[in-house]
């Protein structure tokens, strides 16, 4: 996908499961089984999307998925499916781990910096030897510290080994021209979304403010989130700005839809196929 001088591709990291009523909060079950149906034991699919962008001379790695470090019963229980890897995925595009130059995580979540870091040799290395890994210095304080509401989304392992290469940010930054991160508080403290601008287009990698097309719904929210008011704040902010500026959104667990523009109609946030607006599903 061309954005002006930017080539971006979707990568996939496979699927994994969570349940259900964490996905939707206070939204009932009749509901959102309509959207997701759920599996034996509420759960329901989510993938796990990342994406590959060219800036420049400079490869960009955004999210890395759920990564291969974990045991039968962590698998049993999120249901991993790696019917794609995203190692794989970054092969089918000629890029190699020591190719990426810049990895940038919205957030330290299991299921969005499982390939920050590998297994070799008996060791946990980074996967990417020579790329510089961009986080919230907040999200990373509290990622080594979570409470006890939140422990069970964080993995040491996943991530801490590529410290050395980490570059800490305090706030809303531009990483390199044209790509630039915002600071959107709710799911967690400092969550950051990821912007694309080029030649008056631009895509946004939205993170888990909006983590599939359904919540795109104001009140559509995962009970997962720790600020859920901000959160609400923050979709009323952007998703309306999202709609009028035309810009592509980058959902991070719809494998159905990816990738969407937005519009709004009577005061709703839905997705715009092929030229038209459909109602967000």
């Amino acid at each position: 996908m061309k954005l002006g001088r930017l080539q971006l591709e979707v990568l996939s990291d496979g699927a994994f499961a969570l349940d259900g009523g964490q996905m939707f909060g206070v939204v009932p079950k009749p509901l959102w089984e309509k959207e997701l149906p759920s599996d034996n034991r509420n759960r329901v699919r989510l993938g796990l999307i990342c994406l590959l962008v060219k800036v420049g001379d400079k490869t960009v790695l955004i999210e890395t998925g759920i990564g291969e470090q974990f045991d039968a019963k962590f698998a049993d229980i999120y249901a991993v499916d790696h019917f794609k890897s995203l190692p794989s995925e970054l092969a089918r595009c000629g890029v190699r781990p020591d190719d990426v130059d810049i990895v940038i995580n919205t957030h330290l979540h299991f299921d969005h910096c499982g390939w920050n870091t590998r297994r070799e040799n008996g060791k946990t290395v980074p996967t990417f030897p020579k790329a510089r890994y961009f986080i919230q210095r907040g999200e990373w304080d509290h990622a080594l510290n979570p409470n006890e509401r939140d422990r069970g989304s964080y993995r040491e392992d996943f991530f801490v080994e590529a410290e050395n290469q980490t570059e800490f940010l305090d706030g809303n930054a531009e990483i390199l021209p044209g790509l630039r991160v915002e600071v959107v508080p709710g799911h967690v403290r400092d969550l950051q979304c990821v912007w694309l601008e080029s030649e008056g287009e631009s895509a946004c990698f939205i993170s888990d403010l909006v983590p599939m097309t359904p919540h795109l719904r104001y009140p559509w929210m995962m009970s997962f989130d720790l600020y859920p008011l901000e959160t609400l704040a923050g979709k009323k902010r952007l998703l309306p700005l999202l709609a009028k500026q035309g810009t592509y959104v980058i959902f991070p667990h719809d494998d159905r839809t990816p990738v969407a523009r937005l519009v709004e109609v009577e005061g709703e946030i839905r997705i715009q196929q092929r030229g038209a607006a459909s109602e967000a599903h």
